[in-house]
Parts: C-alpha cells; structure tokens; sequence
C-alpha cells in the first residue's frame, strides 16, 4: 500500500478507472470487475460525476458503484474518489455548483462521505478561495475527507496551495493528471510542485488510451472507442520505439506490455498510485500484475531513453 501526500489514506499501487462502467461495460461486466479488483487486493476506486455522461447521458459510472458498495457491503474497505466540475449543467467549481453534485454524488454512490474529491478541471472564473473555502466547509462536514486537484496546471496549483495556507482553508492533497510513457509533459513545473508540497500523483491515462498495451501495431485493427486516438502514436517514431522497448521488456519478464507500462509509472517519483480502467476481467489481470512488479534500474533506464520525444 501507499500513502497519499501526507494524508492517512493508505492506497493499492494501481487505481481502478470506472469511466467505462456503463458504456463498454454493462453493469454485470462492471461488478464482476470490482469484485476482482478487490478480491486481487485493491482498493482504489476513481470515478467521476460526468462518467459515461457523454455515452449514456447519466452518472452511470458513480450510479453502478454505489449499487456494488450497497450490495456487497464493503463501503468502509474502499478508498473512494469522485470528481466535480465538469458535468453538464454542473461545470466549474462556483460555491452552490460544488454543494450540489457532492449531493447528487453522495447519492448516487449510496454513501455519506467521499475519501477523495476532485476539482476535475480548474475553473478561472471561480475565485479560488471560494471553491476552496467550499471543499473545507465539506471536509468539517464529514461529507468529504481530502480535495485533489485535476488538471490544474504548475502556476494554479501552486496558487491553490498558497491560498490554502493564507487562509487557513482546506489544500489538496493529490494531483491528478495525464501521464505515461509516450505522454511526458508532467515531468517539469507540474511535478516540482507537487514534490516540493508534499503532494501524490495519480496519473490517468497510464496506458496511452491502450497504446501501451501492446495490442496496437501497423495493420492491425483494434476493437476499442478509443482505438483511433491511441493508433496515433504509431505515426510518431518515438511511440513506435517506446513500444519496441516495452515489448522487449515485457517479454524478458514473462509480463504483459500493459504490466510494465504501468510498473515504470508507478516506479516514478510524486507517483503513488497510476489509474486504469478495464472493461473486463480479463483486462484487469495485467493491471493487478503491475502492482506486484518492480523493475531493475536498467530495464527503468531503458524505458525511459525509448520513450523521450
């Protein structure tokens, strides 16, 4: 387990996405998921208020989990996190748009608090001592126990962060945002801050959108919503060379590609627990693996030089 910032929450090294719960996995699909996930030792589970809305025109995704916890009666075992700010006719992070959707979250999720609540995107029309006085008032509640940032950028975080000690409110514990081997850019100012703050990571997008899965080669096709967006790191030489070196690596460890992927994310500094998601249970396998495998300095150092644009 890791520990989130300076925080007591105590995490699996892989993250369960579930913005798939509802679109490409049905509710049945979805369950026997959780059940595995759980069953393999997780217990992270990352979800958002706009999960599937742009497939199913709801919050399916926070719907079907809170139907899981109520049935399996586990709700106390799980480190839950959930987001505002971006669903339709909720977006932004406005004092009364927060209040709401962490009601309707609340409800949806069949529980009265939420461990981990993201700002999903950063609102530069809020001022943001009043999202943040917002999320502290939550947090006296018990509605909510810790705040994250998602998709801030290094200046806004930092700001945040400032505002948070000035004013004696509530500071986010947690950065979430994209990153993996062919997707670099928080390796930088984003990064420094949440180092030098005391801040965890944990990434989205931690296969490429399922590049880094390996199943993604010239010619072939691939059954996936996402398949065009994650094929275009075929047409760039340094994608074709990070899954050249990926494959290698994961057939000298008798791994899947999307094993060790997600080993070198977990691997890197501010990083405490990368997000996947699975539409099955077949797909969860070699995510569950990850979080069992370390790789040497060498193989770390080999993925790394491969995969620099």
């Amino acid at each position: 387990m890791r520990s989130i910032g300076t925080t007591d929450l105590s995490v699996f090294p892989i993250s369960l996405g579930t913005n798939v719960f509802g679109w490409t996995a049905d509710k049945e699909t979805s369950f026997k998921v959780l059940d595995a996930y759980v069953e393999g030792g997780g217990n992270f589970i990352d979800t958002a208020d706009v999960y599937p809305y742009w497939a199913t025109g709801e919050s399916t995704s926070e719907t079907i989990i809170g139907e899981w916890l109520h049935a399996r009666r586990n709700r106390d075992s799980v480190v839950l996190a959930t987001k505002v700010g971006m669903l339709e006719g909720l977006k932004g992070l406005a004092p009364a748009t927060i209040r709401t959707a962490v009601e309707d979250s609340l409800r949806r999720l069949r529980t009265d608090y939420i461990d981990l609540y993201w700002a999903h995107v950063d609102d530069h029309d809020t001022p943001l001592v009043e999202s943040l006085a917002t999320f502290d008032a939550l947090v006296r509640e018990g509605k909510v126990r810790h705040v994250g940032a998602s998709n801030y950028g290094a200046d806004r975080l930092a700001e945040a962060l400032k505002v948070s000690g000035e004013e004696g409110l509530v500071r986010y514990v947690a950065l979430q945002q994209q990153y993996n081997l062919v997707e670099r850019g928080y390796e930088g100012g984003l990064r420094d801050v949440v180092a030098r703050e005391g801040l965890s990571s944990t990434p989205y997008f931690g296969l490429a959108r399922g590049f880094l899965t390996g199943k993604y080669a010239p010619g072939v096709t691939v059954d996936s919503p996402r398949a065009g967006l994650a094929a275009e790191y075929l047409q760039k030489e340094y994608g074709r060379r990070t899954l050249d070196a990926l494959t290698k690596v994961a057939a000298e460890r008798s791994a899947a590609p999307a094993t060790v992927a997600l080993a070198w994310l977990a691997a890197q500094p501010t990083v405490a627990a990368p997000i996947a998601s699975a539409r099955d249970v077949a797909q969860l396998q070699p995510l569950l693996a990850a979080a069992e495998l370390e790789l040497s300095e060498e193989e770390l150092a080999v993925l790394d030089e491969a995969s620099r644009p």
